[in-house]
């Protein structure tokens, strides 16, 4: 959304399906609470039954292949087929008008022809929507003997989810926005914005906002263990692995939790400036398994995720967590796509002055992985204030290291 508050314009997806439905209930509910308008679309494909027909012409009756006969039938059907699917989507968007008038929103349809997902895409390009509403599936869905036998995404939202930059909300059944909105937060500017997307719309549906970070205790153990079966022994004495292994498992591992614990308690600091107050919890495990696990056993009503996350470049269309979570999560799923960064460090007065280190603590200190080197640095000098000590030697760097592996 373009401002934290309000949205104003709301674009509906519709097909006849029942996902179809569900979203209409959605963007109405969101345009009640917020005063937005919205807008209905449904693509028409007429130019594709009429290639499709004239495929099919080779094997029509010989009579019916006449070059008089065969030109009469082409404008026939294709006068049909534009008339008729036009009437079908002007079907779709007429009972959602009904619906936004009876409500009092301001409505407006489109019927575009072409390609579903393209025509979408374009639309969505031309004008300023602050929301997208989709549904998970549409009319092509596949039941046999009372179970459905398609994929757990329909293929215009897959689409839609790859190629639009705004926040996309994507509706999976008939639960209301209503209850608790989980927000998945990784310490990106993206994550966090999902966090302000998540609390405007609670803000305005009642709904609570819980925050929840996952980090894998278990990833390095299972690197470890598999390089013990490719790595050579010139390439075992090179990396030191039983040394790469003691260090993130007495130093590195406990200090990813804190770094985590830590987003938790930015997002709460984000939400205070924001008026609110929110819920946190911290996840063990693969983010998506971790995220997917704790919102079955929840079962919010909204997952609010960044489209990409804290490793994405600029090429990237969506995260792999964002993606797997996008078709696995059983309850809707908010995609943000505009970012929030974080408000920083506690002011000055608040953050200690960094101590001094001996350069044997220097040197025990480059030993760590670059990338988390920052991070081992704040745990030992906060391991050295807490005992009064004024600068770290290494006899600090090791206590540190024994309090971590206890």
């Amino acid at each position: 959304m373009a401002d934290d508050a309000m949205l104003r314009s709301i674009l509906v997806a519709v097909d006849g399906s029942a996902y179809s439905g569900w979203a209409a209930d959605a963007a109405l509910a969101l345009a009640a609470d917020f005063g937005a308008r919205i807008t209905g679309i449904h693509v028409y494909a007429a130019r594709l039954h009429e290639r499709r027909f004239r495929d099919m012409e080779p094997g029509l009756p010989e009579e019916y292949r006449e070059p008089a006969v065969l030109a009469r039938q082409r404008e026939v059907h294709g006068t049909l087929i534009e008339k008729g699917l036009r009437l079908i989507s002007d079907s779709y968007l007429g009972a959602l008008e009904r619906r936004c008038l009876d409500a009092g929103i301001a409505f407006t349809g489109k019927t575009p022809e072409g390609k579903n997902y393209a025509e979408l895409v374009r639309d969505i390009a031309q004008d300023a929507y602050d929301l997208l509403v989709v549904g998970a599936r549409g009319t092509g869905e596949v039941w046999r003997r009372g179970e459905r036998r398609d994929h757990v995404l329909g293929s215009v939202c897959e689409r839609l989810a790859r190629r639009v930059r705004r926040d996309l909300l994507v509706v999976k059944d008939a639960r209301s926005l209503a209850g608790t909105f989980v927000v998945g937060v990784d310490g990106s500017a993206r994550g966090f914005g999902a966090l302000r997307l998540a609390l405007a719309l609670a803000a305005r549906t009642g709904a609570r906002v819980q925050a929840v970070a996952a980090y894998d205790p278990f990833l390095h153990k299972t690197v470890f263990t598999q390089l013990e079966h490719v790595l050579t022994e010139d390439a075992r004495r090179v990396f030191d692995s039983e040394a790469q292994r003691r260090l993130h498992d007495e130093l590195v591992d406990g200090g990813i939790a804190r770094l985590y614990e830590g987003h938790l308690e930015e997002a709460r600091r984000l939400a205070a400036g924001m008026g609110a107050e929110i819920e946190t919890r911290l996840l063990a495990g693969r983010a998506w398994e971790a995220m997917l696990r704790h919102v079955a056993e929840s079962r919010p009503a909204l997952l609010a995720l960044g489209r990409t996350g804290l490793h994405a470049d600029e090429g990237l269309d969506i995260g792999g967590n964002a993606e797997t979570l996008l078709r696995l999560a059983p309850c809707h799923v908010l995609l943000a796509a505009g970012t929030l960064e974080a408000l920083g460090p506690p002011a000055a007065s608040e953050v200690p002055d960094a101590l001094p280190w001996t350069e044997e603590a220097l040197a025990r200190l480059e030993r760590v992985p670059e990338f988390v080197r920052g991070m081992v640095r704040r745990a030992v000098e906060a391991h050295a204030r807490r005992r009064g000590l004024a600068a770290v030697d290494a006899r600090v760097v090791e206590e540190a290291r024994a309090t971590f592996r206890g």
